[in-house]
């Protein structure tokens, strides 16, 4: 099709970027503060300005679009100008997990073969533990991303880069999530997922333009990217801090309307204490928390009473954004009788058995989603993509029922995986580790249910006959090997034999967990 056929400039029209929407939102309010960070603000016009600066700079530095860009960084205001001039550019950004091992970091980024790393001070180290001492390597040209970076880019940048032609199925971010073969993977998501998603939340959990958020998730988690882009979308502030701090966001909601204030599992205890610490009541937060299903009942019911906000009842993933089940909240104040889940808006499912076939209500089938919130594929992995999206749906891999009443309960994880305070954990990653000591003949990891953190990984092994090992030689070898989130919270031997297992031989891991559930009673 001729560019300036009619046709042509018919779907032209219908083809926002994050960029181009960023940009009208800045032209629209340019005097609004836009990100707060400490004792800095930006407003809407200044952001869009450093934008300008950053994109150019990258221009100058050879990043074309499809190029990565790799970022190892806490939060900070130059985090996010960095996510918002690469949507301007059309380059992709890999946000890199810093509580990762060197191990890991060093699989993520070789995956996404970046052609420029930026790194702030804090992390430096760590990189230079993965890449070699710095320099040019396998991460690419580097770059510190440090206090004086919005003078020195804006010095060195050419002219600002427009994306204004760029395809909204451009990737924008890849973001990376627990692989079940026990590295991670590169979830790719674009331009058009990430405007959806923002549309997604907004209509589920009454979050309204304008909002202020206080971005404290890490911006590598889908929870972080998801929130902080679609706020400044949609004209809100967004108050950025590097950690979850309950005593200074208990002081924001006293001062400050929010929007939604995501707590994850393993934090919400903390935010009930110092709400009660505070002498001041809170102004007004429209929505609380996230992941229900990890959070004791009792706390849902104090957190959402002390802020008189409702709780999204949500079922989502980094592939999916928040959908496919998060359409519902709790009521604020009530311990809530059954956590059934709500069909998210902007969303098709389908629950299917072992052939795809639909199954009927009140029977658990594997959960298979199609709309315009999702991924667009795991980075250079087609045979996960093959398998997961056959059909040409996405299959989560986690189990649901669907009841007459049109609501969903999950029933178990078809790929068994461990939420941890909100991170992925599957035990492949962690009995590999467990599985190299050449003394351990065997090992599973299971779930174990846990009051901070909602679950956490245990450990079953089996020593190698007249092989001496303990305990404190495996934790040692595991914190060496992984991020401080995975390794197992409780170490179990059993004799080889005394492993359950099915019929073709496979660890049964419900008995595990039947197992240690005996012990702890």
């Amino acid at each position: 099709m001729h560019p300036g056929a009619p046709e042509a400039l018919v779907a032209s029209a219908s083809r926002s970027t994050l960029d181009g929407v960023f940009r009208s939102t800045a032209r629209t309010w340019p005097e609004r503060v836009a990100v707060e960070e400490g004792g800095r603000t930006l407003t809407f016009g200044e952001l869009d300005r450093l934008v300008d600066g950053v994109s150019g700079w990258l221009v100058a530095n050879g990043i074309g679009r499809g190029d990565r860009v790799g970022i190892l960084s806490e939060n900070s205001a130059d985090y996010v100008a960095v996510m918002l001039a690469c949507a301007r550019v059309g380059c992709i950004l890999a946000c890199q997990n810093w509580r990762l091992t060197a191990r890991e970091l060093r699989h993520c980024i070789s995956l996404v073969e970046p052609k420029m790393m930026l790194v702030s001070d804090r992390f430096a180290t760590l990189l230079d533990e993965v890449d070699g001492g710095g320099g040019d390597g396998a991460a690419g040209s580097r770059h510190r991303l440090d206090a004086t970076l919005a003078a020195r880019w804006a010095a060195e940048a050419g002219p600002p880069a427009l994306g204004a032609d760029l395809d909204p199925e451009a990737i924008l971010l890849i973001l990376y999530t627990s692989g079940t073969t026990g590295l991670p993977k590169g979830a790719a998501i674009s331009h058009r997922a990430e405007l959806v998603r923002n549309l997604a939340w907004h209509l589920s959990f009454g979050v309204r333009p304008g909002d202020t958020m206080v971005g404290w998730m890490p911006l590598y988690h889908m929870g972080g990217a998801d929130q902080v882009l679609g706020t400044l979308l949609n004209g809100g502030k967004v108050i950025v801090m590097d950690v979850f701090d309950a005593p200074r966001i208990a002081r924001i909601v006293t001062r400050e309307p929010l929007g939604w204030l995501v707590t994850m599992p393993g934090t919400t205890d903390r935010m009930i204490a110092a709400l009660k610490a505070e002498s001041s009541p809170p102004v007004r937060v429209r929505a609380v928390g996230v992941m229900p299903d990890l959070v004791p009942r009792a706390e849902i019911a104090e957190l959402t009473r002390l802020l008189d906000a409702p709780y999204p009842n949500t079922f989502g993933s980094t592939e999916t954004g928040s959908p496919p089940c998060s359409g519902s909240c709790l009521p604020p104040g009530v311990v809530p009788e059954r956590l059934s889940k709500t069909l998210s808006p902007l969303c098709e499912v389908r629950l299917v058995d072992a052939d795809d076939r639909d199954v009927p209500d009140e029977t658990p089938g594997e959960v298979a989603v199609r709309g315009p919130t999702l991924f667009s594929g795991y980075w250079r992995n087609d045979e996960t993509n093959a398998r997961d999206f056959r059909g040409g749906w996405f299959h989560l891999g986690d189990l649901m029922v669907r009841h007459a009443d049109g609501t969903f309960d999950f029933v178990d994880r078809a790929k068994y995986m461990i939420k941890s305070g909100g991170e992925n954990i599957y035990p492949a990653e962690i009995e590999q580790v467990l599985l190299a000591d050449p003394r351990v003949a065997e090992a599973a990891v299971v779930r174990r249910t846990d009051p901070r953190w909602g679950e956490v990984p245990v450990a079953f092994v089996a020593r190698r006959d007249g092989e001496p090992l303990e305990d404190a030689d495996l934790y040692r070898r595991c914190r060496a090997e992984l991020a401080g989130y995975k390794q197992p919270k409780g170490i179990r031997f059993l004799a080889f034999d005394d492993f359950p297992r099915s019929a073709s031989g496979k660890v049964q891991r419900h008995e595990l967990e039947s197992l240690l559930a005996k012990e702890e009673t």
